[in-house]
């Protein structure tokens, strides 16, 4: 009964991921015409628009840009976090044999990309970026491979779930250890006051959901106030939120569930909404050959297909696990190149890693070139594939 409940979680995230993927489409598309319109100017503003409120000493106004990218993408992460918590607990990456393979693939899908990066990038104003090839898109990689249908063992679509979580574990710690420029301790330690209450709470069994939430408030706001960027409090409340492999729906499931819909229907779109907005110039063309553009487009396309097809025949080699069910080598080079579809995560990350504007423009077209690659490559090499090739081992 508990394999049933977290296969219908796992089913839940893969159909909202993919509705999500094709909305995440749609906003992109109206992104680029706003941008290259009439309307760029009045939409610029209205994101520099300030609103807000304030409740005691403490100030909550912010520009429209910062609630998309601070307060909303904090409840992705806190999405992406109990997505993470109930595959350690009950799901792919439950056991060692489980998660041996995805993880290591996934690190491969890390560290193969930043060295791209970081070598053709190495002693330049852009070096700071290493993080951006790192990320891998939930919503459109698993968009694009659920477009592939039955023509792909269904263990394919598992394992890049687990493998994009993995990564996407990765890109938050990044974020947390490499993005942060200055560090408040006073809020810090506020932030960990409530925190510490959370994990009482937990340590308590306390399941009303309203015990996490509001006190999560108050941690966004300190972790916002610290320096750290404010979306890791989703992910440091999520790992609070009580789980079990029992029969009856956890508070984490109930939660992963009531947010599913809300996060892949309008916060992703919101955000892709806002931050795709890319006004195409004859510079950006040449952008794409500077080490900015190299080392995205090569660091997504090639370095995620390369990082994730090698240490993931390493890691059979090893013998610390096994390819999916089904599968053979080829449906892994093709899930290494779908794996580059970086968008949201890395043109977060490069919202992150830039203040020069022109970085940030140029990073966001490289990124956008880069995943439209990587999802048309990866789909049609993948579509070209015998779904019952023989499982090899190296």
């Amino acid at each position: 009964m508990a394999k049933l409940i977290n296969l219908q979680a796992f089913k839940d995230f893969l159909r909202s991921g993919q509705i999500g993927g094709i909305l995440l489409m749609v906003c992109v598309a109206v992104s680029l015409f706003i941008a290259n319109s009439s309307y760029k100017d009045a939409f610029s503003s209205f994101l520099a628009t300030d609103f807000g409120f304030t409740f005691g000493s403490g100030s909550y106004v912010f520009s429209v840009s910062a609630w998309i990218n601070d307060a909303l993408m904090a409840v992705f992460f806190l999405l992406v976090g109990l997505e993470i918590k109930r595959e350690l607990v009950e799901g792919e990456l439950s056991s060692v044999k489980k998660a041996s393979l995805p993880v290591v693939a996934a690190l491969g899908g890390m560290l193969v990309p930043a060295f791209i990066y970081f070598i053709l990038n190495k002693d330049t104003s852009t070096a700071s970026g290493w993080g951006i090839p790192m990320a891998t898109d939930i919503a459109f990689a698993l968009a694009i491979i659920s477009m592939l249908g039955k023509s792909i063992p269904a263990s394919l679509k598992i394992f890049l779930a687990a493998l994009a979580i993995v990564d996407d574990l990765g890109a938050i710690l990044v974020i947390a250890i490499f993005y942060t420029n200055e560090v408040h301790f006073e809020y810090l330690l506020m932030a960990g006051g409530v925190l510490a209450l959370l994990l009482v709470f937990n340590f308590l069994n306390i399941k009303p959901l309203f015990f996490y939430l509001i006190p999560g408030a108050f941690l966004w706001y300190f972790i916002h106030h610290s320096g750290i960027h404010a979306t890791i409090a989703g992910v440091l409340l999520a790992l609070t939120i009580p789980t079990n492999s029992l029969s009856t729906e956890s508070p984490l499931e109930k939660l992963e569930h009531l947010l599913n819909g809300p996060v892949n229907y309008f916060i992703m779109p919101i955000f892709a909404l806002a931050n795709t907005n890319i006004t195409f110039q004859k510079e950006m063309l040449g952008g794409l050959v500077s080490p900015l553009g190299l080392g995205i487009v090569t660091g997504l396309f090639v370095g995620k297909t390369v990082g994730v097809t090698v240490f993931s025949w390493l890691a059979v080699k090893l013998k610390l696990g096994t390819l999916p069910s089904q599968s053979g080598w080829k449906h892994i080079i093709g899930l290494g190149m779908l794996a580059g579809i970086g968008f949201t995560m890395s043109i977060f990350i490069s919202l992150l890693s830039f203040s020069d504007e022109m970085h940030v423009t140029e990073a966001k077209f490289a990124i956008l070139c880069a995943s439209v690659i990587a999802g048309l490559v990866g789909f049609i090499f993948l579509k070209s594939i015998k779904k019952k090739a023989p499982v090899t081992s190296a």
